[in-house]
C-alpha cells in the first residue's frame, strides 16, 4: 500500500511537468512565481522556472515523508497510522500541483491576480486534511503538535478529534465565503479561527485534565 501512495505522487509530480511542457512554448518569457495576501501577483520569474520551482518541492516533500518515519522516535511513529500520514502527504503534493496550475495558467491568461482561485485551494486543503485529522496519532512531524498534546496523549486524540471539526467546517465555511463574495479578510479569519481553535483547546484541556490530577 505504501508503494501505491508513491506511485500516486511521483504521477503527480510527472503530470505537472508533462502539463507544463506543453504549455512552455504558449507561455511568456516571465511567469507570475508569487501572491500577495490578496491573491496578487506581486513578483515574476524565468519561465523556464516553472520546471524546478513547484516539482522540486514536490519532490522534496516526496522524500522527506519517506524518510520521516525512519527518523521518529520510540513511541512516536507514524506506522500506526501511515495510511493517513500517507494520504496527508497526497493532499500536500495536490496543493502544489495546484499552485503549478495556477502559475501556468496566469501566464496563458496574462492576469495580474489569482482572484478566488489560490484562496479556495487553501480552504479544500485544510477541509481535506480536517477529514482524517481525527486518525493521527502521537508524533511529531504531522497534526496539532503543541506542547500540551504532545506531553499527554489524552489531550493529543481530544484536540485531533475537535481539530476535525474546526478545520472541515472553517474550511468549507471559508470557501463559500470566498466564492459568496464576502471579502479576503473575512475568508482568512475564518482559515485562521479554524487553525488556531484546537491551538487553545489544547492548553484549556490540558490544564482541565491537570486540576484533577489526570496528568502525569
Amino acid at each position: 500500500m505504501k508503494r501505491n501512495y508513491f506511485l500516486i505522487a511521483g504521477l503527480m509530480v510527472v503530470a505537472v511537468l508533462i502539463a507544463t511542457r506543453i504549455a512552455y512554448p504558449h507561455l511568456p518569457q516571465r511567469v507570475p512565481s508569487h501572491w500577495n495576501l490578496h491573491a496578487q501577483v506581486d513578483d515574476y520569474s524565468a519561465k523556464w522556472t516553472l520546471f524546478v520551482t513547484v516539482p522540486g518541492i514536490m519532490v522534496g516533500l516526496m522524500l522527506l515523508f519517506a524518510a520521516l518515519p525512519w527518523l521518529s522516535p520510540r513511541h512516536f511513529e507514524v506506522d500506526s497510522f501511515r495510511s493517513t500520514y500517507l494520504y496527508i502527504m497526497l493532499v500536500i503534493l495536490g496543493l502544489m500541483a495546484y499552485i503549478q496550475a495556477m502559475m501556468v495558467w496566469a501566464g496563458l491568461d496574462g492576469r495580474s491576480s489569482t482572484d478566488k482561485a489560490l484562496l479556495g485551494g487553501i480552504c479544500l486543503m485544510l477541509a481535506l486534511l480536517g477529514n482524517v485529522l481525527g486518525k493521527v496519532q502521537r508524533n511529531f512531524y504531522i497534526g496539532i503538535r503543541t506542547p500540551w498534546t504532545l506531553a499527554n496523549e489524552r489531550v493529543w486524540y481530544a484536540t485531533h478529534r475537535f481539530g476535525a471539526k474546526t478545520f472541515v467546517l472553517g474550511g468549507l465555511l471559508a470557501f463559500v465565503m470566498v466564492f459568496a463574495g464576502a471579502g479576503f479578510w473575512f475568508s482568512f479569519a475564518t482559515i485562521m479561527a479554524a487553525a488556531l481553535t484546537p491551538v487553545v483547546y489544547s492548553l484549556v484541556h490540558y490544564k482541565r485534565l491537570e486540576r484533577r490530577g489526570k496528568v502525569q
